[in-house]
């Protein structure tokens, strides 16, 4: 009986009733805290249309590249749009975005950070805490003390740090501890786009072979660096820095390759109204389907929309290593892409 009179008083109350009438979400309940990691946001100014987050992201149709028109001043140029009903906002897009600034960002994130991009930013050593086990091994050999756990992470405190790099030989976790080299970013980028360009033209050239090649098969091609290099020095001096630069390139990009074989063409027309970027269109004084290599932005709508196979569709990677010979080179790996056509 005491309780029930409780109750009732509880609810007679005029605080009470005010504190109803007036009920509001606690602020601090409802503000976005700085690691809570959004859907990204795309900078299209920023693009240089590569196509990395594209091959980065493990959600079907979250992101997608599309071509803008062309118009007197400039040719159309791509970009990224995210779809925010698949996206999963796992943050891969942010993180193998190559540009700087970044054309695609999601919020704060240990993979995510500036200073792990393909170029770096920064002339410092860096611990990835996603990556470190924690074995204190840096710690240990640091000359000068700069390394410290703080709130269960390794940092590293940039006021000390002498850049000795003993830190990043002791590491026995491969990307846990990177060495970020400073300046010369355009010359870098320019690095990017040379050994980028390199090798779309060598995988072109095999084009013929790659067509030919079977379900269950590879494809490999060996790019020897020397040429690449001497096209490189010419851009920057630092020879360090190119290999660097050409490492971070291959350990980190996959590119989407397809193929065109002319002479199984039917003429049906199906990929020139499925292409979305108008990079197939069909020649009406010839009576031939052309495909333009510089619009494509191989999103394999033509791969899956052909019913005779003419597109071809392959993923390609990329490892630095040193031939049988001692001499280094790119090593291209080359697999057919395991989508469905639709026929």
């Amino acid at each position: 009986m005491s309780s029930v009179i409780w109750y009732l008083y509880e609810f007679a109350r005029k605080s009470w009733a005010e504190s109803f009438a007036g009920a509001a979400t606690d602020p601090e309940i409802v503000e976005t805290p700085d690691r809570f990691r959004d859907f990204p946001q795309v900078f299209p100014e920023y693009c240089i249309s590569c196509g990395a987050c594209t091959s980065a992201c493990p959600a079907p149709a979250a992101i997608k590249l599309i071509r803008s028109e062309d118009n007197t001043e400039e040719e159309g140029k791509a970009y990224p749009v995210i779809n925010n009903r698949g996206c999963i906002r796992c943050g891969f897009c942010a993180e193998v975005c190559p540009t700087d600034p970044k054309a695609i960002t999601c919020g704060e994130n240990h993979l995510i950070k500036e200073e792990f991009t393909i170029i770096p930013v920064a002339k410092s050593y860096i611990i990835d805490d996603y990556l470190c086990i924690r074995c204190k091994k840096c710690q240990k050999v640091c000359p000068v003390n700069c390394i410290n756990e703080i709130e269960n992470k390794m940092e590293v405190d940039q006021s000390q740090c002498i850049a000795c790099g003993e830190c990043l030989k002791a590491c026995p976790v491969k990307g846990a501890l990177k060495a970020i080299s400073a300046s010369t970013i355009q010359e870098q980028k320019e690095i990017i786009n040379l050994t980028v360009n390199t090798l779309e033209q060598l995988i072109e050239s095999k084009r013929d072979a790659i067509t030919k090649l079977a379900p269950e098969k590879l494809f490999k091609i060996e790019l020897p660096l020397e040429e690449l290099l001497e096209k490189a020095r010419g851009i920057i001096s630092d020879e360090e820095l190119i290999m660097e630069t050409i490492e971070r390139i291959t350990d980190r990009l996959k590119m989407r390759i397809i193929t065109w074989d002319d002479d199984k063409c039917q003429h049906c027309q199906l990929c020139v109204k499925e292409c979305p970027t108008g990079a197939i269109k069909y020649n009406d004084e010839e009576d031939v389907v052309e495909r333009d290599t510089q619009k494509c932005i191989r999103c394999s709508t033509c791969y899956q929309t052909c019913p005779f196979g003419v597109a071809g569709y392959y993923i390609a990677k990329f490892l630095l290593d040193k031939s049988e010979t001692g001499e280094e080179e790119i090593l291209i790996t080359l697999k057919p892409a395991e989508l469905p056509i639709r026929g």
